[in-house]
């Protein structure tokens, strides 16, 4: 079976390519993969190479296949897993197999198995860890950002609180509490936004910070202030540009008391202190963003530590569990991340879109493995339409869904373009 896939050889050094896939073991699934979701994180890897954590040091000889936010179709499955899975199952993958206490992962460490391929070999052992996930909505890209979700929805169960005089560490956030989510206009915080307000244990007071004024409008009109009081959340968007004053604003709505969570998503030092001065007693402050800099620090409040029960906790991605609720939730349409979705490209735009990630503006970047297509701004659409009717096709079906990508965009796009 022949695959085209983008391969990382060593730093900056990416390359689409088309070769043999070996014969599949009894203990393997082929599989086809439609939709993949690039992530800073294979910004990383490229940036890296081989001096990143989860890329092997042979790379430049074994190159590894990149992408981990991916969803297909099983195409073949090996004797010893046919009793748990049958060609034809759509199925997503939670790349934190953690297999042996390796770091790793599907999309950063296997020559056979990532997101940025046609057709992919899943090892033994993400069956074995219950890695490889079923997966029953129509549309793939929902599984393509499971992923993303699932790291939004392990941060909120990692925060922890106690009550006074007790040392037993009550996992979660404080239900029925404040909480402040900074700097999370982007795709990260919109997911965020998305479940906290939709999920089964929510906060009463919500703020929502970032310094850009159409990045916060753009949010407020995809998850409005009436949606999150229809689910009991006060929902407020808050421009931190002004600096003190926005901070005092934003400690005046819990009259002075602080808020039990706090989330950063920028790993910005002025950011995270303010994260910190935002806390409460037996406040927590989840630092989700992933700080490129091994040597980035900010101040914390030791006083506070001391005599408030302040605390700090972090996240790199979620788990199995979280992965499942975040395909659950979106199979029950009680989450959309598709507001997550700014871009729309082909596998042979993967290359030069990691490698310039950081510099191109905008959310997440969705890739559909078996089509041609430069990437391309959703935004852009109705504009390219204006001579080609594939983009306003798409821009009309992007209209009618608020501007964001869907089903019937994705359907549509996999009719027209997909070349096998």
């Amino acid at each position: 079976m022949q695959t085209t896939a983008v391969r990382l050889y060593g730093k900056d050094d990416l390359r689409l390519e088309t070769f043999e896939l070996p014969a599949l073991g009894d203990n393997e699934i082929l599989a086809r993969v439609i939709s993949d979701s690039i992530c800073m994180s294979s910004f990383k890897a490229a940036e890296q190479g081989a001096d990143h954590k989860r890329v092997p040091n042979d790379c430049a000889e074994n190159p590894v296949m990149i992408g981990h936010e991916f969803c297909g179709e099983l195409v073949a499955v090996g004797k010893n897993w046919q009793h748990k899975y049958k060609a034809g199952d759509k199925f997503s993958i939670q790349p934190a197999i953690n297999h042996n206490g390796s770091l790793a992962a599907p999309g950063y460490s296997y020559q056979y198995i990532g997101g940025d391929a046609t057709y992919i070999i899943i090892p033994n052992e993400v069956m074995e860890h219950d890695c490889l996930l079923p997966y029953h909505a129509d549309a793939y890209f929902y599984g393509s950002l499971a992923e993303p979700m699932s790291c939004v929805i392990g941060a909120f169960h990692a925060n922890y609180h106690t009550k006074q005089g007790s040392y037993v560490h009550e996992m979660g956030i404080r239900e029925g509490g404040c909480m402040a989510l900074l700097a999370s206009a982007g795709p990260m915080g919109m997911g965020a936004i998305d479940y906290i307000i939709h999920c089964d244990r929510r906060p009463r007071l919500l703020v929502v910070t970032d310094i850009d004024d159409a990045r916060l409008t753009r949010v407020a009109s995809l998850i409005t202030v009436e949606e999150a009081a229809k689910n009991g959340v006060e929902l407020h968007y808050v421009n931190t540009s002004s600096g003190a004053e926005a901070e005092a604003a934003i400690m005046a709505l819990t009259d002075g008391k602080g808020y039990d969570d706090v989330f950063c998503f920028a790993p910005v030092r002025p950011v995270v202190e303010m994260s910190d001065r935002l806390l409460g007693h037996d406040g927590c402050l989840n630092f989700f963003a992933g700080p490129m800099d091994k040597k980035f620090a900010a101040e914390l409040n030791f006083y506070n530590v001391h005599y408030a029960a302040t605390h700090i906790v972090g996240t790199s991605g979620g788990n199995t569990d979280d992965m499942l609720e975040a395909l659950s939730m979106m199979e029950k349409g009680l989450v959309n991340p598709a507001a997550m979705v700014t871009h729309i490209g082909g596998l042979d735009a993967v290359v030069d879109t990691t490698l310039r990630l950081p510099k191109i503006p905008g959310g997440k970047k969705l890739i559909y493995t078996h089509i041609s297509m430069p990437l391309t701004a959703i935004a852009d659409f109705a504009k390219l339409g204006e001579t080609d009717p594939l983009f306003a096709k798409l821009a009309e079906i992007c209209d009618r869904n608020n501007g964001l990508w869907s089903t019937e965009a994705e359907q549509y796009l996999l009719s027209v373009k997909a070349v096998d």
